[in-house]
């Protein structure tokens, strides 16, 4: 691998994006008797949407392990840089490879979820400092307000603004941090797209809000 600098790196962001295609709020609710995500509120494979059955646990265990899909990516990313099997440039893409996987999953036939946890959990794995500021901008936005979708948004856009402006005082992110972190960003945004209109029209549901299966809200 070391000889095969592109090659190393291509193998890991494919690996990445089967590791982010994992689609934990199906295996969740499927494991614990709920309803499929894909049938009720918003449709969306996250976990969001799982908490509208009505099982503050699925959601939970579906924020966890959605989130843990982006710092474990980064994670292995980091041992097999320091190891010498990976260019420590190619490491921060493959954050955008898990997310990518959880947008388009293999598994669900390319139709997956948001990538809010994901993307949390890959900025947890650049930098716990980074990942925490990101996440507290969601839980105070969340407070606040009690929409996931505007505390998504809220977070995409503070979490590039973040890491550039405590680049070289609160962390040291690899070169391709940057570039990486803001195309994630953008496609979390571009992902809620239609939760920005239904915002505008005053429809986005709130949290914990039940829905019904079937209802298409």
């Amino acid at each position: 691998m070391q000889n095969h600098p592109m090659i190393a790196a291509l193998v890991a962001a494919a690996l990445a994006y089967l590791l982010g295609s994992l689609p934990f709020a199906v295996l969740v609710s499927r494991v614990m008797g709920l309803a499929d995500p894909r049938s009720y509120g918003s449709r969306n494979p996250g976990a969001t949407n799982v908490l509208r059955s009505g099982s503050k646990t699925a959601a939970a265990l579906t924020l966890l392990l959605d989130g843990g899909k982006g710092w474990l990516a980064l994670g292995l990313g980091w041992r097999a840089a320091q190891a010498g099997w990976l260019p420590m440039d190619a490491v921060a893409w493959l954050g955008l490879a898990v997310v990518a996987g959880h947008l388009w999953p293999l598994f669900l036939g390319f139709r997956g979820g948001k990538g809010v946890a994901t993307a949390a959990g890959v900025l947890l794995g650049l930098n716990p400092w980074l990942g925490l500021a990101t996440v507290a901008t969601w839980l105070i936005v969340a407070g606040f307000f009690r929409y996931s979708s505007l505390a998504a948004l809220a977070a995409a856009v503070f979490a590039p603004c973040y890491a550039w402006f405590g680049q070289g005082l609160a962390w040291n992110l690899p070169r391709m941090a940057m570039p990486a972190l803001l195309l994630i960003c953008l496609l979390v945004i571009w992902r809620h797209r239609g939760n920005i209109a239904k915002l505008l029209r005053g429809e986005e549901s709130r949290i914990g809000a039940r829905a019904a299966p079937g209802s298409g809200r």
